[in-house]
Formats: structure tokens, C-alpha cells, sequence
């Protein structure tokens, strides 16, 4: 049986070393060594408190550049139908007028979107709340047990009212003071997965909203600043 090496550095972003998964052509052998890798034992060092964002939104009318990370920067969006609802919820704030989108990108692990609403803070958190429910049934209906693993391992010790915990807590909402900064953080949304080397031109990417602003139908409508 041949074994190769790869690093994931996503997975160890809060870790004090690096992890690696060794990947096999035995399907089962590596499902117990991701499982052993990336799920240290009860009351390992390792696991480490995620503090609550500092960030707040004070100018509640304002657009906002807010950014949604999953827990450990898990890539969970890299299945379509994860990121299906995303876009669903995202679409539903807008057909009911409770949020305006000017942009968004959706990324492996991640979220980027500007937004505003008049109550943008508890719209947010609904977001949150109904995605993290909608994901983790889905992985629940699938048999998605190492993935339910890692949610339930990682989550939170207050949040006592769940057994898993999909998002960090926090958004880390800036609100945008002038056209400058407008244009600057959509260029920086669309411009993530093409820095990120998986795509050459930002409208290549289909969970953003670069093809609206190029002219294309893109997966969900925006408000076009």
C-alpha cells in the first residue's frame, strides 16, 4: 500500500503543530487516520477557546464588510449543496427586504459579504443559526459522522444548548465609510479565490458575486453598487 504525505494547513490554523493526514487507497484506513489526526483526545492542550469578535456594528444603515468563518476553518462549503444553503438564506433576507447584499464570495471555510439592514447584527445572527441547522442535518442524513465529530469536538464549552457548533461566534462587521472602501472590499471578495490559486479571473468563480458585477447572471442576485 502506497502512503503519501500532504499538509492541510486549514486544520491547524489554531494548533501549536502542523497536521498531516496521510492519504491511502484504502478508503476506510483513511477515515481513521483523519479521524485520529484531526480530533485530538478529551482535555488535550490543543483545544483552545475561541474569544467573541471585538467587532460590533454601530452605524446600523451602513453597508458592512462581515465575514462568517466556520469552526476551525473546517472546509465544509466544499460540498455544492452546503453552499446551496447559503445562497437559499442569503436569497430568502432579500426576496423579504431584511437585508441588501452588494457582495458576497463563499470560500471553502468561509464567508465574505457586504451587507446592511436596519438590523443587521440580529439578521446576521439569524443567518448563523438556520445554516448551521440546514448544514448539519445535512451532514447528519449523509453519515457524515468524522465531520459531526469535529463539530461536536470543537464547540464551544458554554454553548451548552447544542451538540455541535457549525460557525464561530462573531462576524467582524466594518462598516464602510466611503465609495473608496466600497470598491476596495468588493475587489478584495472577488479577488479571494483567485488569490487563493483557484481561479485565474474572479467571474470564474460560481459562489460570488463577481459575474453580476461583470455583467453575468450570477447564482444569486445582488444589489449592484
Amino acid at each position: 500500500m502506497q502512503l503519501s504525505v500532504k499538509k492541510v494547513p486549514e486544520f491547524c490554523h489554531t494548533y501549536f503543530f502542523q497536521i498531516y493526514i496521510i492519504f491511502t487507497r484504502s478508503h476506510a484506513l483513511r477515515g481513521n487516520v483523519y479521524r485520529m489526526l484531526c480530533v485530538p483526545p478529551a482535555g488535550s492542550i490543543l483545544r483552545k477557546k475561541m474569544s467573541r469578535s471585538r467587532y460590533k456594528i454601530i452605524e446600523k444603515n451602513k453597508p458592512h464588510f462581515v465575514t462568517c468563518t466556520t469552526i476551525q476553518w473546517l472546509p465544509l462549503f466544499s460540498s455544492p449543496s452546503a453552499a446551496r444553503f447559503l445562497l437559499d438564506s442569503l436569497s430568502f433576507f432579500q426576496e423579504h427586504s431584511r437585508m441588501t447584499i452588494y457582495a458576497y464570495v463563499i470560500m471553502e471555510n468561509h464567508v465574505h459579504m457586504i451587507l446592511s439592514s436596519p438590523r443587521l447584527s440580529k439578521e446576521i445572527g439569524i443567518f448563523k443559526s438556520y445554516t448551521a441547522r440546514q448544514i448539519i442535518d445535512f451532514f447528519k442524513e449523509r453519515h457524515a459522522h468524522h465531520i459531526l465529530q469535529m463539530l461536536h469536538y470543537h464547540k464551544l464549552a458554554h454553548k451548552k444548548d447544542r451538540q455541535y457548533q457549525l460557525w464561530q461566534e462573531g462576524s467582524h462587521p466594518q462598516a464602510i465609510i466611503n465609495e473608496e472602501m466600497m470598491l476596495q472590499k468588493i475587489e478584495y471578495i472577488h479577488y479571494n479565490p483567485v488569490k487563493r490559486g483557484y481561479v485565474d479571473a474572479p467571474e470564474h468563480w460560481r459562489y460570488s458575486s463577481a459575474r453580476n458585477y461583470a455583467g453575468e447572471e450570477g447564482l444569486l442576485g445582488i444589489t449592484r453598487f
